[in-house]
């Protein structure tokens, strides 16, 4: 089981990891309602290292990028549950709109985002690259997203009459 850590500290322990020689995995995204899909994702990301730290959008960087009513989970909760998840080591909740300055921190051995992704759109691909890690993108379940899960909530549960 994973848990949060600060920027500065999870440098810290950053640098544990590269003397001890294990390889660190980071990923990042919202993780709004957490999902099948989303274990699967995170567990396939482990799969790729010896550490798995997940970036977290903020409330306040989600709302700029998805619009005032997301997300639907507050940062906290969110990062609570992917502390709790097996395949997750760390999370570390970021403020601003993409994780480019975390990764050019942290350096990790292995940049991973799902399929949805073409390498040419990772942020902070350049640094990782540079510093001799590898960037990937690994696949999706199909048919499984917050955003599905909403709909479906909505379609069964807010019923209009005519």
């Amino acid at each position: 089981m994973g848990r949060l850590f600060s920027w500065s500290a999870m440098k810290t322990e950053r640098e544990k990891l590269r003397r001890d020689g294990r390889r660190l995995v980071f990923t990042n995204g919202v993780f709004d309602i957490i999902h099948r899909g989303h274990c699967e994702y995170l567990r396939d990301a482990r799969n790729h290292g010896d550490a798995l730290i997940v970036g977290l959008n903020s409330d306040a960087s989600v709302r700029r990028l998805k619009g005032e009513k997301k997300p639907i989970v507050p940062e906290a909760d969110r990062a609570a549950v992917l502390c709790a998840l097996q395949a997750v080591d760390y999370v570390v909740i970021f403020g601003e709109d993409t994780p480019a300055e975390l990764i050019s921190e942290l350096l990790p051995d292995v940049l991973i985002k799902g399929g949805d992704y073409t390498l040419d759109d990772i942020v902070g691909r350049a640094d990782v690259e540079a510093a001799g890690g590898t960037v990937l993108t690994i696949p999706l379940t199909e048919g499984r997203s917050s955003t599905n899960i909403i709909s479906t909530i909505i379609e069964r549960y807010c019923e209009h009459e005519d």
